[in-house]
């Protein structure tokens, strides 16, 4: 695949959908390496207790470490966003400080309980627990009431808003463990995952913005065995299943399901998806423990000209 989903990252940060879905151009005001470079490992950082990283905040912007994050207006700047992201078993919470904007002039500063994009959102609607408008708070309609915002899942957006200026706003951000960590966006096209739903009625995703392969290991219910199989027959009336979804968007409720499993296993079973997206969705009725266990990795060229031949698998081709 020539242009993957992290190349259209880039493009689409430039043109975000705020609020009502309208899209806004924004400056380049970062480089496509800054992008890369937002998930990869290599960059991650342990910061000492004592020791608040510090730096200022652009306009659009990534930040995946724990520290205070300032912006400074130097002219309007009518649409902006900043990407927040922790690792899978971690939420954010995001501390409002100094602030000087004009609520009454139209500023703002809104965080967003996931990520955002082209109208899509993640987690989507379906999975996540509150309703779409209860995941905005809004700095100038709470104030003072909620300078603390917590997300629900390892990633979160700040939209913001300013007309003069001058004005400014400090961002503290800091990350917390999850013991049951749900609706997750990788950093890394590599690695593996357990996630677990404790006898909970839930939807939980993991996305991997990346072309994949996904090994699922083992998928426990606590009662019967069969193997994975493909999504003609469906699961949905199971009540309890797990789905692998592909697409080039981030929203999982409007990817293809390309299989799906309905009852206990101890794999491995392997399935190659060469979408720029790839997500492995757990629905939980809440009567059993459900966990599924999986690893994933990067598909090379060969693999993804492999799968373009194959026409099951061309839905991700068509864009």
């Amino acid at each position: 695949m020539e242009r993957t989903f992290l190349q259209q990252l880039f493009f689409l940060v430039l043109c975000l959908s705020v609020l009502r879905g309208d899209c806004r151009y924004i400056g380049n005001e970062i480089t496509k390496e800054e992008l890369y470079s937002f998930f990869n490992s290599e960059l991650k950082r342990e910061i000492p207790e004592k020791f608040i990283y510090r730096r200022p905040l652009r306009c659009v912007d990534m930040v995946a470490v724990e520290g205070q994050f300032t912006f400074t207006a130097e002219r309007p700047q009518l649409s902006c966003a900043a990407f927040l992201m922790a690792e899978p078993n971690e939420v954010i919470t995001v501390d409002y400080g100094n602030v000087d904007i004009d609520c009454g002039g139209g500023d703002f500063i809104k965080v967003f309980d996931g990520w955002m994009m082209r109208g899509e959102k993640f987690p989507s609607s379906q999975d996540h627990p509150l309703p779409l408008n209860e995941r905005y708070v809004d700095y100038c309609d709470s104030g003072a009431l909620s300078r603390t915002v917590r997300s629900s899942q390892n990633v979160a957006m700040v939209f913001f808003r300013i007309h003069h200026a001058g004005s400014s706003f400090t961002l503290t951000v800091r990350k917390h463990i999850n013991p049951f960590p749900c609706n997750i966006i990788s950093q890394t096209p590599g690695g593996s995952f357990t996630m677990v739903i404790p006898q909970q009625h839930r939807n939980c995703s993991f996305s991997v913005i990346y072309p994949v392969e996904i090994q699922i290991s083992e998928f426990s219910l606590g009662h019967r065995k069969d193997f994975l199989k493909r999504s003609a027959a469906g699961c949905a009336e199971s009540g309890d299943f797990v789905e692998l979804l592909g697409g080039n968007g981030i929203d999982p409720s409007k990817m293809l399901r390309v299989a799906d499993l309905c009852f206990s296993f101890t794999g491995p079973t392997k399935m190659k998806i060469g979408c720029d997206n790839t997500v492995v969705r757990m629905v939980s009725s809440g009567r059993f423990v459900s966990r599924v266990s999986f690893n994933y990795r990067l598909l090379d060229r060969q693999e993804l000209q492999m799968i373009k031949l194959n026409s099951v698998e061309d839905f991700c081709f068509n864009d």
